[in-house]
């Protein structure tokens, strides 16, 4: 299931194929308010809404 969250800060690309990081923060659902950072694809800036399909944080 996925769950809507809005870019707050766009961090920069990470490659030259259209990949940028972004921090956001999650809007609805169990996790609401929580923040994270998650590579988008694509065109994007702040305040747009995007919808995750996982908010578990990433192993390292």
């Amino acid at each position: 299931m996925a769950v809507a969250a809005k870019v707050l800060q766009v961090l920069g690309e990470q490659s030259h194929r259209g990949v940028e990081k972004v921090r956001c923060k999650i809007i609805e659902g169990d996790e609401e308010g929580k923040i994270l950072v998650r590579n988008v694809m694509g065109p994007i800036r702040e305040n747009d809404i995007v919808m995750l399909q996982e908010t578990e944080m990433e192993g390292s």
